[in-house]
């Protein structure tokens, strides 16, 4: 993406494509998801040493970024993961570190916020219902015990809830919705592994057995998160759209590459005229869905007032134009873009899941009609 890079930020993009490349390529990315895994533990301590997880905790809290636009900084990071499928829940990591920078105690910045941003632990964010649609208030309900909160329910598409050590838990309270930060592995908490279409990240369902949950680990007032949320998934649409543009961006070079060197009937196929206007329809998708998420990394950064309905249409014209893209990169590759052993179908299917993630197409346009005070039927 074109994010009028300082020249830092360029040698910082280029340390983290180099990173990438030399620890986690496609090849060991293929052996991860082959084997179910996740991330290893030297991969997130060398990403936090890189400052992954710690550009959107200020540094008064141990964060900072290279140029001092964390969101930015992060768009970067995540769009040069997207080229490769990086696994690990970057996204989800830095939502919830930026939440409890925002909404937590002392005591949690102290006590989780150093752990995270080195990379020695990991975040997740419960904010699906059950079945995976972006309905903070659905799945969990809240009730009080005193001091303490007892959380009961279902989360799913919940990223590498397996892995995480702690889960942001967006909950029903009485009408409103609280967040609580949930240790994984406290009494009541169940982890059930999914088998999902995208096979470079591993999604879960998060069953709440009236799971105990002491108030210091609430994030902001009982009842009052929801406007917390919107501002959280602001920064998840950005990052993931970011994400989104990398794989795109990856996939449509590999295949202007193909179409120059694969011959039929004589000569590059790049060369025919239907092929041609394939890739210049497919071109243009690409070079919108970069400015889109130029525009919307921007709004968000800076908290300006149009920042939420930017946030939204990145995701929603992204997620549709991300699937498209690779739909015609499938048709210049033909046959062997259907094997097992061609990376395309990884990259198919990350796009198809970005798209669903944090509220997909129509869930984000129906958000910008009520953020205009349109009813939506």
């Amino acid at each position: 993406m074109d994010l009028d890079l300082t020249s830092d930020q360029e040698l910082f993009r280029d340390t983290t494509s180099r990173f990438i490349e030399s620890t986690c390529p496609m090849t060991t990315v293929r052996a991860i998801s082959d084997a179910g895994d996740a991330a290893s533990a030297e991969y997130l301590a060398r990403a936090g040493e890189l400052g992954w997880f710690a550009m959107l905790v200020p540094d008064a809290l141990g964060g900072g970024s290279i140029s001092g636009d964390g969101l930015c900084d992060a768009a970067i990071v995540a769009e040069e993961r997207g080229k490769l499928l990086q696994p690990g829940p970057f996204v989800a990591t830095n939502v919830v570190a930026h939440a409890i920078a925002r909404h937590g105690s002392s005591d949690l910045w102290a006590k989780v916020l150093p752990a995270l941003g080195a990379g020695e632990q990991v975040a997740t964010w419960a904010v699906a219902d059950a079945v995976g649609a972006f309905r903070p208030e659905g799945g969990v309900d809240t009730s009080w015990n005193g001091s303490s909160a007892r959380l009961s329910g279902t989360k799913g598409l919940v990223q590498d809830a397996a892995r995480a050590d702690w889960m942001l838990v967006a909950a029903a309270d009485g009408g409103g919705i609280t967040q609580f930060l949930v240790a994984a592995d406290v009494p009541g908490v169940r982890v059930t592994p999914l088998a999902g279409f995208d096979l470079t990240r591993q999604m879960c369902e998060v069953t709440f057995d009236e799971v105990e949950v002491p108030r210091a680990q609430m994030l902001g007032s009982p009842g009052e998160a929801a406007a917390a949320i919107e501002r959280q998934l602001d920064l998840g649409a950005v990052l993931t759209v970011a994400e989104s543009v990398g794989a795109m961006d990856q996939i449509f070079t590999t295949t202007v590459e193909y179409a120059k060197v694969r011959t039929a009937f004589g000569r590059p196929i790049g060369s025919f005229q239907a092929v041609k206007h394939l890739l210049a329809d497919t071109a243009l998708l690409l070079e919108e869905s970069k400015a889109v998420a130029v525009g919307a990394t921007h709004a968000v950064a800076h908290e300006r007032p149009n920042a939420s309905e930017a946030a939204s249409m990145a995701k929603a014209f992204v997620g549709e134009a991300g699937v498209d893209l690779a739909q015609h990169c499938w048709q210049t590759f033909g046959g062997i873009a259907y094997t097992w052993e061609h990376d395309f179908h990884l990259y198919l299917r990350r796009l198809t899941l970005d798209a669903a993630l944090y509220g997909d197409a129509t869930w984000h346009r129906e958000r910008i009609c009520r953020l205009h005070g349109l009813g939506v039927s």
